[in-house]
């Protein structure tokens, strides 16, 4: 190396280590180069063994299918990835404090990539107050005409008729009238619970808005935009006459563009499942109803049995083919309105609200006897492989949600050790150790 270009070459260095965001460069395997400080600042909460060899392992918790998307990638040179938001929890048990970190990852060339880490968790707060204030400002700028008006009652069911309901919805008169807006849902997408919740976020924050399916009379569904906003003075109103507005809109013209934005920021890259960083949100979300007003809550982890042999006899992509048979499998088996996760590699995650420690376990052995009968067909393939499984559930005793997942995650590791493919319940008692 000549000696202006070895120059340029040690002042591009010095401005990576002195750069204000994280930048970490990597071999093609993800075998660490270099890495500056506040990259490494960043990393080192991740590393499973305090190291920072490789960064494909020190993110496989948080991003399982990195590496599988590096190897993927079509291009000689490009963006793999780019604003990946990736949550991680920091703190000790009981006191765990959830950050979002962004990644971006570049690919140089066919031996080097390039990743840029920062801490974006105030950033993504922002964003995420933003776009409930651009909804409503939607819900009452757009579309006024192709909309359902109904006044709802401190239990969420319909006060009065309104002719706009049977315009988007089908409904008549007789049909909504002292009934649950969750009519206006899929069976299995909203609960009583479900609904009491959205009317006290409308008490607290001034209105609720989702945004997913809903059913007509005739059973057809839409996609459809449910804001609820409270029409009482929330502090001296009593509760049991507490009256509530909903405003239901037909938006099916933008579902593609909805669920494509969805997909591209909440969801798995390779089975679809919600990934880590929208579980999270959505875990926290159910946390907090759960402090407010505790009822059933539980959690579900699931393991792909042997993965590793699958995946040392067949090869990577018949194993992501098991894995996308698996998550297909877990949706057909639990309900609409669980939330259903890839957490890393083959370990899979759900949580059921208003769903006991019983009811969680038997929606597991339904999981369990559905993949044990149902082998994977992957190109020219057939796959048989079973799942283990971990139930737990909220109690007084778990001071948040991470004790709960560390409660989930030890019954797998006892159904592992009784010799998988079963379902184990969190015990108080000591476990079994381990055995993968």
């Amino acid at each position: 190396m000549s000696a202006p270009v070895e120059q340029e070459y040690e002042a591009l260095l010095q401005f990576m280590y002195m750069a204000p965001i994280g930048l970490v460069q990597t071999l093609a395997d993800g075998e660490i180069t270099m890495v500056n400080p506040l990259c490494a600042q960043l990393l080192m909460p991740l590393s499973p063994d305090g190291q920072l060899a490789n960064l494909f392992t020190a993110l496989e918790a948080v991003v399982p299918d990195l590496r599988q998307r590096v190897r993927e990638f079509p291009d000689a040179h490009g963006t793999i990835c780019d604003a990946q938001q990736v949550p991680i929890s920091t703190g000790q048990a009981g006191r765990r404090q959830h950050q979002v970190l962004s990644l971006t990852l570049l690919k140089l060339d066919a031996e080097r990539l390039m990743a840029v880490l920062s801490d974006v968790t105030q950033s993504v707060r922002r964003e995420r107050e933003l776009r409930q204030s651009q909804a409503w400002i939607n819900t009452l700028a757009i579309g006024l005409s192709d909309y359902a008006l109904v006044s709802l009652d401190h239990r969420g069911c319909v006060q009065g008729w309104n002719p706009s309901i049977s315009r988007i919805s089908g409904f008549s008169r007789e049909q909504v009238e002292g009934h649950s807006l969750s009519m206006f849902y899929p069976a299995d997408a909203m609960s009583g619970q479900r609904v009491l919740d959205r009317l006290h976020e409308a008490d607290l924050t001034g209105w609720s808005l989702d945004e997913g399916w809903c059913i007509r009379a005739d059973g057809s569904r839409y996609w459809g935009s449910c804001l609820i906003a409270p029409l009482h003075d929330s502090d001296d109103t009593p509760s049991d006459e507490h009256a509530y507005s909903l405003i239901i809109r037909d938006v099916s013209d933008r579902r593609e563009a909805a669920e494509a934005m969805l997909t591209a920021v909440s969801c798995d890259h390779l089975t679809g499942l919600f990934n880590r960083r929208a579980f999270v949100e959505a875990a926290e979300l159910e946390m907090q109803r759960w402090a407010r007003s505790p009822r059933p809550l539980s959690l579900v982890m699931i393991d792909a049995d042997h993965f590793k042999r699958i995946n040392d006899q067949y090869g990577h992509v018949i194993g992501d083919g098991v894995l996308r048979h698996l998550a297909a499998s877990m949706t057909a088996t639990f309900r609409a309105m669980d939330v259903l996760a890839r957490f890393g590699g083959e370990e899979f995650i759900v949580l059921l609200p208003d769903t006991s420690l019983e009811g969680a376990e038997q929606v597991a052995q339904r999981l369990c006897r559905l993949i044990e009968a149902t082998p994977a067909v992957v190109g020219e393939h057939m796959v048989r492989y079973t799942v283990s499984a971990g139930v737990a559930a909220m109690d007084a005793d778990a001071t948040d949600f991470d004790a709960l997942v560390q409660r989930a995650d030890e019954a797998l590791y006892a159904a592992k050790a009784k010799g998988r493919n079963r379902v184990e319940r969190w015990q108080p008692a000591t476990l079994p150790a381990a055995v993968r």
